[in-house]
C-alpha cells in the first residue's frame, strides 16, 4: 500500500542515514521508527529550508558516518539543532509569525512545487487509483491499476529518482535553493563552499 499526498496533519521526517538527505511528509497517523528523525512542523517553509542544499552542505559537514558505504548519518544534536535557519524562519518560531513574509512565501511556494513533482513521478495517475481509507483520519491508499503497474512502482522510489536526477528535479530544487538563499541574504549563484561558511559564522554568531 501507498499512501498519498493529502492534507491531513503531518510531520517533516528523513532518513537517519541514507545517501542522499531527503526530507518527506509523514501523517501524524503514523509513528516513525528509530530509522527516522520527525521534525514536528506541518509548514513548507521549515519543509523548504531543510530540503534546500544549504541544509544538505551543513549536515555533510557535520554529520557522523556509517557502514561500508561510508553513508551519512543525520542526528539531532550535531546537525539539526546545530543548523542556522534563515532570521526570523527557525523552528522556534511559528509558521504563523513568518506566514507573510516575502522570503518565506518564495521558500514555501518552491518546496511545495517540489514536493508535487516529486509525488507525481512517485505515484503518476496513469499508474494508480487513490482510495480513500474506509477509516477517518487516514489518507488515500494509492493502489496500482495493474499487475504491470505495481512492477513499475517498485522502481519509483527516491532514491532511484535522485540517482537518475532529471532536469525537472534539478530545476526544482534550483529554484528552492535559490529561495532559501534570498532568505539568508545570499547571491542566487552563492557556492557551497562560501554558503558553508557563511552558516559557520552565523552559527558562532547566535551561540555567543
Amino acid at each position: 500500500m501507498r499512501h498519498a499526498l493529502h492534507s491531513l496533519p503531518r510531520y517533516i521526517v528523513t532518513p537517519r542515514v541514507s545517501k542522499y538527505r531527503l526530507f518527506v511528509w509523514l501523517d501524524k497517523a503514523c509513528l516513525p521508527d528509530s530509522r527516522l528523525y520527525a521534525i514536528a512542523r506541518e509548514d513548507d517553509t521549515t519543509f523548504g529550508v531543510l530540503s534546500s542544499k544549504w541544509h544538505e552542505v551543513w549536515s555533510l559537514a557535520t554529520c557522523s558516518w556509517h557502514g561500508v558505504g561510508d553513508d551519512p548519518t543525520y542526528n539531532a544534536e550535531s546537525v539539526f539543532e546545530t543548523f542556522p535557519f534563515p532570521e526570523g524562519l527557525a523552528p522556534n518560531v511559528s509558521a504563523e509569525q513568518f506566514s507573510s513574509s516575502s522570503c518565506a512565501m518564495a521558500i514555501s511556494e518552491a518546496a511545495r512545487s517540489l514536493n508535487q513533482l516529486r509525488d507525481r513521478w512517485l505515484n503518476p495517475p496513469e499508474l494508480v487509483n487513490r482510495v480513500p481509507e474506509l477509516v477517518p483520519g487516514y489518507p488515500d491508499r494509492i493502489i496500482p491499476v495493474s499487475e504491470k503497474a505495481a512492477a513499475e512502482l517498485k522502481k519509483r522510489t527516491l532514491t532511484n529518482l535522485y540517482n537518475q536526477r532529471p532536469a525537472w528535479l534539478a530545476q526544482a530544487h534550483q529554484r528552492l535553493d535559490e529561495a532559501v538563499a534570498a532568505a539568508y541574504g545570499w547571491p542566487a549563484d552563492i557556492s557551497e563552499e562560501e554558503a558553508l561558511k557563511k552558516l559557520l559564522e552565523l552559527n558562532l554568531s547566535r551561540s555567543a
